[in-house]
């Protein structure tokens, strides 16, 4: 069984991986008609692989008996075009794909949403309860350089085929409908089960999306999918630059010579908060240089010496400061240069204006609106909330608060089409911050007790395994080599200034790790201007090492 065919309808698969089903530890083994149940209930998680019977082809299918149950089988050398109408890519041929809706040119129902129709089946799935069943889940992840046989992948097996590393390279909504809508499953899940934390006003928000775009799908039939050329043309503009926001290309504006770069400089609320203190915010007058940020006890005295300083681009979260602006603008400008500057780079950046106007319409989503418009009667019973709230905040209100608060939100989004609310809510999901953060379990080198290790984009985190708080960072910018010592499966990392970093994985295998850090290497040397074909060879040397 290979997993090539399905890799040809999303653009840069290098992005993906498999991985296994998480079981609830907390759970004793069941019997098999409840595997059975809980395999049908995963058939909803986003996409599904279900290995064949020595065939060379995937199953791709949503609950069967659904309408969107549509089973396809995709072969390895499959070299797709793309559909101008939705991006959906068209097999040249439909003889791979045997008696389905894709033998008539239909890949695009790989680009439906699939609403999640029973809270039974939100209720089976495994809900991350800590830090540590986190990193139990990614315990499953499987060794991209080793067949499934190799790695005891038995026969009907169920596999997760999921974004393995969150860096989504030039997410464009006119070659990517399959790719985001499998984006915005991931992010859907995420949050339902609560794999990651949102506030209750977010949540909300995801919800009247997660409503709108279920709402949407439904009505994309064929007469939807016939008009989506001109769709896409009309929120063209918008969305080519949202895209930048999707781990960043270029805008389409075209800017003029930046001479100088911007600074920002404005009263701002700070607080430096500890275990033990009565203080809260205190006033200074805060400038944002390059990638620093300096407070001055008042505006009069910016010139002399600054009172804090923080340098974003080295400051790792070990000292936390609070900053509070007086309202959205503010709020959004400030925010976008924290971002970019702990990205390593200033408000000179060409995406600086669009991270600021991002951020406001993310704020905007979460508006209530001061005249909520009467809801009849039949459009309130249409919504289940269970099936669009994580159960924190359902066993908070009842359902009827949820509905109305659902409805309410869903007033501020409800002008959007299909591919630009998706955009919007994985966009939103990226703005969460733990976003983009895988765990692991890990003893360092000279320490008493296990910790969790943290991996992002763009650095490694030492963690405290019982309160997710960073003790450490280090950057890949900074990093000069990694190794693994495969007889005692201990990763070591050399860092400039002869800072070593060295721990044993406890919980997973030290390859899964090592390809984590390997993978998003290869990520990072991506460029818009390079050809679209896949470095295999460079990325197998990144990640494969010596097994």
């Amino acid at each position: 069984m290979g997993s090539g065919g399905i890799y040809n309808y999303i653009r840069h698969p290098e992005e993906l991986s498999l991985l296994k089903k998480p079981r609830d530890p907390t759970k004793k083994k069941k019997k098999k008609l409840d595997d059975q149940s809980e395999d049908e209930a995963l058939e909803l998680e986003g996409p599904l692989i279900t290995p064949g019977s020595g065939t060379d082809v995937l199953y791709i299918g949503p609950l069967k008996g659904s309408i969107y149950s549509s089973p396809g089988l995709y072969s390895k050398t499959m070299t797709p075009t793309y559909d101008a109408h939705d991006g959906s890519p068209l097999s040249p041929t439909s003889a791979w794909f045997g008696d389905s809706a894709l033998s008539e040119g239909n890949p695009g129902i790989l680009a439906v949403s699939q609403p999640v129709t029973s809270p039974e089946i939100l209720a089976k799935l495994f809900k991350p309860q800590a830090l540590l069943d986190k990193a139990k889940i990614n315990q499953g992840w499987l060794d991209s350089s080793r067949s499934l046989m190799e790695q005891d992948v038995k026969e009907n097996e169920a596999l997760l085929l999921r974004f393995k590393y969150y860096s989504f390279f030039d997410l464009n909504p006119k070659y990517d409908a399959i790719r985001i809508n499998q984006l915005y499953e991931q992010a859907k899940w995420a949050i339902l089960l609560e794999e990651i934390e949102c506030t209750e006003e977010e949540m909300m928000m995801f919800a009247a999306l997660q409503y709108h775009i279920n709402k949407l799908s439904i009505m994309t039939s064929e007469n939807h999918l016939n008009n989506s050329d001109k769709e896409v043309d009309e929120v063209d503009a918008a969305l080519s630059d949202l895209e930048i926001t999707l781990e960043g290309g270029k805008t389409s504006t075209i800017l003029g010579d930046i001479t100088s770069i911007p600074e920002l400089a404005d009263y701002i609320k700070v607080f430096k908060p500890k275990k033990l203190t009565l203080k809260g915010y205190k006033q200074y007058w805060c400038t944002f240089k390059d990638t620093s940020i300096s407070c001055y006890k008042s505006k009069e005295e910016s010139s002399g010496t600054p009172a804090h300083q923080m340098n974003l681009r080295v400051a790792e979260g070990m000292n936390e400061i609070w900053l509070r602006c007086d309202n959205e603008k503010q709020y959004a400008h400030w925010m976008a240069a924290c971002r970019l500057a702990s990205k390593g780079k200033t408000m000179a950046d060409s995406s600086y204006n669009l991270e600021v106007q991002n951020i406001l319409s993310f704020l905007k989503m979460q508006h209530l609106n001061p005249d909520p418009q009467l809801i009849p009667e039949q459009i309130t019973t249409d919504i289940n909330p269970e099936c669009l709230v994580s159960p924190r905040y359902l066993k908070k209100y009842k359902n009827k608060q949820i509905t109305a608060r659902i409805l309410e939100a869903h007033q501020n989004v409800a002008q959007m089409s299909l591919i630009e609310a998706k955009m919007r809510f994985i966009q939103a999901w990226q703005s969460l911050p733990e976003f983009g953060i895988t765990h692991f379990m890990a003893r360092f080198q000279g320490g008493k007790k296990e910790d969790l290790i943290g991996i992002t984009y763009n650095r490694l985190i030492r963690m405290d395994a019982s309160t997710g708080d960073a003790i450490k960072t280090w950057r890949f910018s900074n990093m000069k080599q990694w190794n693994v010592n495969w007889e005692i499966k201990m990763v070591t990392v050399e860092f400039a200034d002869e800072v070593r970093l060295s721990f044993i994985c406890t919980e997973v295998d030290c390859k899964v790790v090592h390809e984590f850090i390997g993978g998003y290497i290869f990520l990072s040397t991506r460029a818009k201007d390079q050809n679209e074909s896949l470095d295999e060879e460079m990325f197998y040397k990144l990640t494969s090492g010596w097994v």
